[in-house]
């Protein structure tokens, strides 16, 4: 008997872990990591920023397309390079919250939670004024204590169901070939444009990555938005079923 409860405590606890960092786990609250299945729409967002170069060649291929992306900053380096910040919110992109200096928030307590999030929140407000109220916790660690202080900050906490494991700087078409494989329509995509631990980190390769990735859905007919795009078109469509279902 005692070794069937240690059983199902390990497996109690190997779930909970999993449920804390899997991007699209919910046991701990509700998070947005996908838009609406099987729609056209696709958003790019890309964590760990502003790092010099490679923000600013991101924000060349995306000019040069058309395409506008969700970029969520780790705060020291905003206040590093608050002209990188600044470059890509004028670009009409959206910019979220990543925390000040990239903490796993798993093992950080609600105020060390609610510190990062404001001192990020802050030196976005210093670099480039309001800003959206998205919020990415980096690796995707949370708990329930970490969504409700996101929650009483008023930011709404972002995942993501694809990711081009590109942290590495593996080869461009590896990096594309792993994000195709994932594909399935209203999907939200997790890529970097910088390190968590300097600036400088090597992120030309998935430069590459977002052209190739961009010239196969734009001709696959998707349509690519940002993350509040994605939520406004979910929120609608809840509505439109919302309706139905009372009639």
């Amino acid at each position: 008997m005692f070794a069937r409860l240690a059983g199902l405590t390990a497996a109690v606890a190997a779930t909970a872990g999993y449920q804390s960092m899997s991007p699209t786990g919910r046991w701990y609250g509700p998070t947005f990591a996908r838009g609406i299945r099987g729609s056209k729409q696709v958003a790019l967002t890309y964590d760990d920023g502003p790092n010099d170069p490679h923000t600013l060649h991101l924000l060349d291929v995306l000019a040069k397309n058309n395409v506008r992306a969700t970029f969520f900053m780790i705060g020291r380096f905003v206040h590093e390079r608050p002209d990188i910040a600044l470059a890509v919110a004028q670009a009409g992109h959206t910019v979220g919250n990543h925390t000040f200096n990239h903490p796993l928030l798993t093992f950080k307590s609600a105020a060390e939670t609610r510190a990062q999030l404001l001192d990020c929140q802050q030196a976005l407000q210093d670099a480039i004024g309001d800003h959206s109220n998205l919020f990415r916790p980096p690796f995707g660690g949370r708990r329930p204590a970490t969504l409700r202080v996101a929650r009483q900050l008023g930011l709404q906490t972002v995942m993501w169901n694809v990711t081009g494991y590109d942290w590495n700087a593996r080869p461009a078409g590896v990096i594309a070939q792993r994000v195709a494989g994932q594909m399935r329509g209203g999907d939200v995509i997790l890529l970097h444009d910088g390190g968590h631990r300097d600036q400088g980190a090597d992120r030309a390769q998935t430069v590459v990555a977002t052209e190739n990735l961009i010239h196969r859905y734009l001709d696959q007919g998707s349509n690519f938005v940002t993350i509040d795009e994605m939520i406004l078109a979910s929120r609608k469509k809840q509505k439109v079923e919302r309706a139905k279902a009372r009639r």
